[in-house]
């Protein structure tokens, strides 16, 4: 009789066929998902792929730079001999002598590569943001240099670029109706801070209204949500305390951790060894040089990630945060509205309580069709950052308009309005996000990322392929975001989808008919059906206690 193998600290049986970090092996040229269930942290399947860059895509790709850098230097010669014009600033004659203001090897990337394609980014479109968006044509005669608008306006192109999860970006409805009618009777602007004569019986309403969303004991919102990151967290930490950032935590969480003053570590994206090697580092060793204990450990990370289309392993952290006692400060700018039965975000998608998180932070720019941000948790931590925090205390306060547009969402998402509009919106992008995802990968792409995640990376690697994929998607009315190096690694450039619950499926089917005609066209189906491990981790090593006080 053959003996029971020994289950996992990870939940997952070490059977014929499985690998030690949550991968399962299928027959030949399946593909594999990681399924973590890790002892009862998750409550549903954690499924995310991020399939190995083929060698000799990864070669070439290197090549391809390679290229691009040697022309480059021979244009830069030709352009310092006056064979070839100069179009990018330099110094004048009589200040070369002088501190330079332009370091010109600084701006090699952006003139020998990015300007090559730079026709693929900042496109003016002059509509609604919704899930078709009417394109201003314009030309250049200058290789991308200068841009010259036709007059033509490219009509319903497919947007499979905006945040618009869930479809509010839209110019009917009762969103814009109720934003129409509080123009009217409090105008655009507020022309003050919240704390002198800036704080409206709108913007009472709006905390109350997110707290409640949240599951929160109170919240605050800011005009902007990047500032609602950058400013904010200086205020939580200084000097003696400890951040430990995930490597690709977004540039607002890196600039507030930066202004912070407060000593900055990375672990791993998403990978909770690394960060269990951290917190035990920081609480063993303490400062350095003084080895006293650090004031606070926060802990930065987010809800899903925008390029890697990831989603947060929130269980496993918050086991961490509790073992070690630190604070958890989480960033759900594209969870919020996006994850969850009733779009409260990761937290809810996870079954999680909000009580855990000490720092809810998120912004109204993405799944509201709004602008600005908003942090929730404790009154004590809201009613400390309305007196520090920069953004409360220097930022003019939210616009009336703006404000109500978020409470018209927020109470529709919510069913408050009296309809299950909202409720059939989140269920809708779920859907959409699971569709459009399997259909990719059924074509052979490789495709990044959470089943979950409305964020989904097409891997495009070459830096030729960034620009020809932009242009011949809009050629056919397909508006998407391409996405290169420095934004990701350099032989790691993409193309960025972003769903909607406004995609219905007449207009999803004809993205993706148009995405296989361009993916033969121009030979992006590399998927091989291999995938590997976004990190290497022996769960089996690793417990998570909570100790008591």
């Amino acid at each position: 009789m053959e003996r029971p193998e020994r289950p996992r600290a990870n939940g997952c049986g070490g059977a014929h066929g499985a690998l030690r970090n949550g991968f399962v092996r299928g027959p030949p040229g399946t593909q594999i998902n990681h399924i973590v269930h890790n002892g009862g942290l998750y409550k549903r399947p954690f499924n995310e792929a991020f399939e190995e860059t083929p060698m000799l895509v990864a070669v070439l790709t290197y090549v391809g730079y390679g290229v691009l850098t040697l022309f480059g230097y021979l244009r830069d010669f030709m352009r310092q001999w006056k064979i070839e014009k100069c179009q990018n600033a330099t110094e004048r004659e009589e200040q070369k002598d002088f501190v330079p203001l332009y370091q010109d090897f600084e701006n090699f990337y952006n003139r020998n590569l990015y300007m090559r394609i730079r026709d693929s980014w900042n496109r003016p479109i002059c509509s609604v943001p919704g899930a078709k968006v009417d394109m201003m044509e314009r030309v250049s005669h200058d290789y991308n240099w200068t841009f010259t608008y036709t007059g033509r306006v490219i009509k319903d192109i497919i947007n499979m670029g905006s945040y618009n999860y869930l479809g509010f970006a839209q110019k009917a409805g009762a969103c814009q109706e109720a934003a129409a009618k509080v123009l009217s009777q409090y105008g655009a602007g507020v022309c003050s801070t919240r704390q002198e004569m800036g704080n409206l019986d709108k913007h009472e309403e709006l905390e109350k209204l997110v707290a409640r969303f949240l599951g929160v004991e109170s919240a605050m919102a800011y005009g902007m949500g990047f500032a609602t990151n950058s400013m904010n967290i200086p205020a939580l930490v200084g000097k003696g305390c400890l951040i430990l950032s995930d490597e690709l935590n977004h540039a607002s969480l890196v600039l507030g951790a930066r202004l912070s003053g407060a000593t900055i570590r990375i672990f791993k994206h998403n990978n909770m060894q690394s960060l269990e090697k951290l917190l035990k580092d920081a609480i063993v060793h303490g400062q350095p040089r003084t080895r006293r204990p650090w004031k606070k450990i926060l802990i930065l990370v987010e809800g899903i990630y925008s390029m890697e289309g990831s989603i947060v392993r929130l269980p496993e952290v918050i086991a961490l945060k509790k073992k070690y006692k630190s604070y958890l400060y989480l960033d759900e700018a594209h969870s919020i509205g996006a994850l969850g039965p009733s779009g409260r975000g990761v937290v809810e998608y996870f079954g999680l309580s909000p009580e855990d998180v000490d720092v809810m932070m998120g912004t109204f720019t993405k799944s509201f069709g709004a602008a600005g941000g908003y942090i929730g948790g404790k009154k004590e931590l809201i009613d400390y950052l309305r007196t520090y925090s920069h953004s409360a205390a220097y930022a003019t306060s939210m616009s009336p308009p703006v404000v109500e547009q978020i409470i018209t969402s927020v109470k529709c998402i919510m069913g408050e309005d009296g309809t299950t509009i909202g409720r059939a919106r989140v269920q809708q992008l779920a859907e959409n996000t699971r569709y459009f995802r399997r259909r990719l990968k059924e074509m052979g792409f490789i495709i990044y990322g959470n089943e979950d995640s409305p964020v989904v990376p097409l891997m495009l690697y070459m830096p030729a392929k960034i620009g020809a994929f932009g242009r011949e998607m809009l050629k056919r009315n397909i508006g998407v975001v391409v996405v290169g190096f420095p934004a990701t690694p350099i032989i790691e450039s993409r193309a960025r989808f972003c769903l909607s619950a406004a995609h219905t499926k007449e207009m999803l089917d004809t993205a993706l008919k148009e995405i296989n005609e361009v993916g033969d066209l121009l030979q992006l189906k590399y998927s091989r059906r291999r995938l590997v491990p976004l990190l290497d981790r022996p769960f089996d090593e690793t417990t998570y206690e909570e100790t008591e006080d």
